[in-house]
């Protein structure tokens, strides 16, 4: 395990202050006309944003070695594509199942 280097209180309440404001933000695009496509890219990009914001502060992954960090975000991009692999075909069907009750 690394040595952290002391985060101060004020870190902490910056990274707080950050993640409220990309919330607010987010939830105000809500609101916003705009294509659903780019809705969608901005919302993922705060969401990456927040995640990182919260894994180097709140978990303390700024200070750790490239390794550890590579390993946990490599962990989570598996699991995200595994997720996505046994979300997308019951999305599909359900899909299939919306447009033949419309008919």
């Amino acid at each position: 395990m690394t040595e952290h280097a002391d985060i101060s209180l004020k870190t902490y309440w910056v990274t707080w202050g950050i993640l409220l404001g990309l919330t607010l933000v987010m939830l105000g695009l809500d609101q916003a006309p705009m294509a659903r496509q780019l809705f969608v890219v901005v919302i993922l990009a705060a969401m990456l944003v927040k995640a990182t914001l919260i894994a180097g502060t709140f978990m303390h992954l700024r200070g750790e070695r490239v390794g550890l960090v590579l390993m946990i975000v490599v962990g989570l991009c598996v699991m995200g594509v595994t997720l996505f692999a046994l979300i997308v075909p019951d999305a599909f069907r359900i899909l299939e199942m919306n447009a033949e009750g419309s008919r």
